[in-house]
């Protein structure tokens, strides 16, 4: 399953602003939807961890605005690879290791391709291919 293309730009929370030295204002963060393309819920994407409390610090935002959650972690283990699923306990969609984000696969195929075949004809690089 494909990776949730949404996108939100975030602006900094008041209290980092406050925190700010005069003249260096924080800037807006871009922040990416972690989940599988089919959930219905809010969009979720981690922004860092706290160990001293076992839990992701993650936002989730949707048309209404975003929010800060301290969530637990899924505990559900690949049984291929004994990896943890990196999202929240009980998120919606698929684990993490079934969500491939599509341009990660387009940049792996064109590695997977390289060196490219010399006596291949070149592709245009102009025309989109």
């Amino acid at each position: 399953m494909n990776q949730c293309t949404a996108v939100a730009l975030l602006p900094p929370p008041d209290h980092v602003v406050r925190l700010a030295a005069p003249g260096h204002l924080p800037e807006a963060g871009y922040v990416l939807c972690e989940l599988g393309d089919d959930h219905e819920e809010d969009h979720a994407s981690l922004l860092w961890d706290d160990d001293a409390n076992r839990e992701g610090i993650w936002v989730r935002w949707n048309g209404a605005g975003a929010r800060l959650a301290g969530l637990a972690w899924c505990p559900a283990i690949d049984a291929r690879s004994e990896d943890a699923c990196g999202l929240f306990a009980g998120h919606p969609s698929a684990h993490d290791w079934d969500v491939l984000d599509p341009t990660l696969e387009a940049v792996a195929a064109v590695v997977d391709g390289w060196p490219p075949d010399t006596a291949a004809p070149r592709p245009d690089p102009l025309d989109g291919a």
